[in-house]
């Protein structure tokens, strides 16, 4: 099915993690026609997976609560769910965009009651908690997912148990025969923040990412430690369920290294530092050793660093680890690194390894799909200048960065996107 939605004075964004939020926000609230659109089923992007954020290590209910009022509130901003853009051609205060949105079976007069999900019986890998846990085939993304609204997973189309969930919907709610459509947009800008990945940890071969149960990575890691996380916030061995006692955390796993990522991303060593806080905080007499290159904690964040490094059950040690393994029996992970403090070569074993894996740009894997492409670096970000005039990169396209870097940049690009669309 294909429709029109006309409007040159309006701006697409695309991303609803909190640079797509900001942005849409900002132009909205200045006046401007909104169309957001996110592939997950949900927004809030990646901070909806952490337990806590910086600045203030707020919960991502927190901020994200309030832009979910505001978006509510505001009527000039339409969100568009499992949704891909396809295609963009035009120019700035101009373009003609297309959109796929693909199907959730769940229609728009879903309250959230929860029927379908107690009519279910088949579990699915939640990827909202990365495949850490599992969740019914009729479920909600999370607790407190925007919209409030449920998804079936497709693989029990065409079952008894899909009937029966249908069945169970008081509202009328459940279409098991929705398809993908097709749609058009009419747009005078576009605003880039569909965000950025981990690096892939298994592609570092010496640490046994995917092999050893017991090396985890550090977006793993916010899951663990989130109370609606797979273990109720307590932070366990993949390996056995048992209590943590002895972490450690791997900065620069695959990071400003020229057969990985050659940059760094900035933010690891905060959320190493911060994620040694998350344990200690529930196991008083546990401890934590960061091994790293350098610590990275500049400027505001520089009282944190100090904060956590004077805690003497914290532990760091400058030196890039070489080897990890993991003994098959007791899941007990051992670590080889060179302590360039002492020159020694230590060995020591561990209940739990955390990789600090780095910031990869969602355009590096997914390209921007607009004629003529929109100029990215050699990493894959999205250039700041050079640039095709009407579509601007947002957030951690455009480099690494924090969560309140990511809000100031969007409201930039809420700016430019909206001088673009007076060139129409």
């Amino acid at each position: 099915m294909s429709s029109s939605l006309e409007g040159n004075r309006s701006i697409l964004v695309v991303g609803g993690g909190m640079s797509g939020l900001s942005a849409a926000l900002e132009a909205a609230e200045a006046g401007f026609q909104v169309y957001l659109v996110e592939r997950e089923p949900y927004l809030g992007g990646r901070v909806a997976r952490m337990n806590r954020y910086f600045p203030k290590l707020c919960p991502p209910s927190c901020g994200l609560e309030i832009n979910f009022r505001r978006i509510r509130n505001n009527p000039l901003i339409r969100t568009f769910t499992l949704a891909q853009v396809e295609k963009i051609i035009g120019e700035a205060g101009n373009f003609d965009v297309t959109i796929r949105m693909m199907p959730r079976y769940v229609n728009e007069r879903c309250t959230g009651c929860g029927a379908c999900e107690a009519a279910a019986v088949t579990k699915v890998p939640d990827p909202f908690n990365y495949g850490l846990s599992s969740v019914m085939a009729a479920h909600l993304p999370h607790e407190f997912a925007f919209p409030m609204r449920y998804v079936l997973a497709p693989e029990i189309l065409g079952t008894e148990e899909a009937e029966k969930i249908k069945a169970s919907c008081p509202y009328g709610a459940i279409e098991l025969d929705m398809q993908p459509r097709l749609f058009d947009l009419k747009v005078g800008a576009v605003i880039w923040a569909t965000g950025w990945q981990p690096y892939a940890a298994e592609k570092i071969n010496y640490y046994g990412f995917g092999k050893h149960r017991n090396v985890i990575t550090n977006v793993l890691m916010e899951r663990l430690a989130s109370p609606g996380g797979p273990t109720g916030g307590r932070i366990l061995r993949p390996f056995d369920g048992k209590g943590v006692h002895h972490i450690a955390f791997v900065q620069c796993a695959g990071s400003r290294d020229e057969n990985h990522l050659p940059y760094c991303s900035g933010i690891c060593c905060l959320a190493s530092l911060k994620q040694a806080t998350y344990l200690l905080e529930q196991e008083p007499e546990a401890r934590a050793t960061i091994f790293y290159i350098d610590i990275r904690a500049l400027g505001k964040y520089e009282d944190f660093y100090v904060k956590v490094q004077s805690d003497e059950r914290v532990r760091l040690v400058k030196g890039k680890v070489g080897e990890i393994t993991e003994d098959p029996e007791s899941g007990v992970v051992t670590l080889q690194v060179e302590d360039q403090g002492s020159g020694r070569i230590l060995k020591e074993p561990f209940d739990l390894v955390v990789l600090a894996t780095g910031m990869v740009p969602s355009t590096a894997v997914d390209a921007i799909p607009s004629d003529p492409r929109v100029a990215l670096d050699a990493m894959g970000f999205v250039l700041s200048e050079g640039g095709i005039p009407g579509i601007y990169g947002a957030g951690c396209v455009t480099a690494p960065m924090d969560v309140a870097s990511c809000v100031q940049e969007a409201t930039a690009a809420a700016l430019r996107a909206i001088q673009a669309t007076r060139r129409g």
